[in-house]
């Protein structure tokens, strides 16, 4: 066994990448408990063979290697439809091209370069690169709709605003506090709601969030903030959709493509 693979030295990696592998999971199947049930395949599968450490990659690409590993042989499925929303999201999923919203997300969402996704789905570069182009065009094209952002700063909030119009959503308004935000929903139903965490007032965007969905029922919800880690302990519930400030215009284009793909996004109501 070589010094990287010591099963302590090991350990700490694993556990500092945990999160990210939650989140990437938790995207791909839409769903806290589904997601967090293959991220936790993975750990138990690599308590029997940690090989995949042996092969050259960084320790997130092999780490992520290993959860293809299992999510390809478990024939990618995503989480049991309960509902009208997620069985309509599901009959999306059919239409697309395989394999390409693993691509995408782990491009945008865990900011890959094409060669670290090529590896992590034991493809060659040229598949991958087709693939997250694929997977952009059918994704942005399958639906749109209204959206509220709830953010204090002007400046992302502007900048959210036109990386969500370019992709053909209206967007409801801005909610720059958490009161503020819960009357413009009442005001008008969104179909996804964007919303940072922390708000100038000291109020809480997720506080936001769970009063309006209180009221308007079953919406995905994509939450922006600096620690991502803090919302991604595998304690229940947390969110589907988390994204990493500073973001990417191309990260808010896969999260929200996906946000509304699944339309069933699972939030932080206690």
């Amino acid at each position: 066994m070589s010094p990287d693979t010591d099963t302590a030295f090991l350990s700490v990696k694993v556990a500092e990448l945990l999160p990210y592998l939650r989140r990437y999971a938790r995207a791909l199947t839409g769903n806290q408990t589904t997601g967090d049930n293959y991220a936790a395949a993975t750990l138990e599968a690599m308590l029997t063979d940690r090989s995949v450490f042996d092969q050259g990659f960084s320790h997130k690409v092999a780490l992520f290697r290993a959860f293809h590993s299992i999510w390809s042989s478990a024939g990618a499925p995503v989480a049991e439809a309960d509902d009208m929303l997620a069985a309509r999201a599901q009959s999306h999923m059919a239409r697309l091209t395989p394999n390409t919203r693993e691509a995408l997300l782990l491009h945008t969402i865990e900011s890959m370069p094409i060669t670290d996704v090529a590896n992590v789905m034991a493809i060659d570069e040229d598949e991958a690169q087709t693939l997250i182009e694929t997977a952009r065009r059918e994704m942005e094209d399958s639906i749109t709709g209204r959206v509220l952002i709830i953010e204090d700063e002007a400046i992302i909030a502007m900048d959210l605003q036109d990386i969500v119009a370019d992709m053909g959503h209206s967007i409801t308004g801005v909610g720059r506090t958490a009161d503020g935000a819960v009357k413009l929903a009442q005001s008008e139903r969104p179909d996804l709601i964007l919303s940072d965490i922390q708000l100038a007032d000291g109020s809480s965007g997720i506080d936001a969030v769970n009063d309006i969905l209180k009221d308007a029922g079953d919406i995905p919800v994509i939450f922006i903030t600096a620690f991502p880690e803090r919302l991604l302990t595998g304690e229940r519930p947390e969110p589907a959709f988390v994204i990493t400030k500073p973001y990417t215009e191309a990260q808010v284009t896969s999260a929200v493509s996906q946000a509304m793909f699944f339309s069933s996004t699972e939030t932080l109501l206690g």
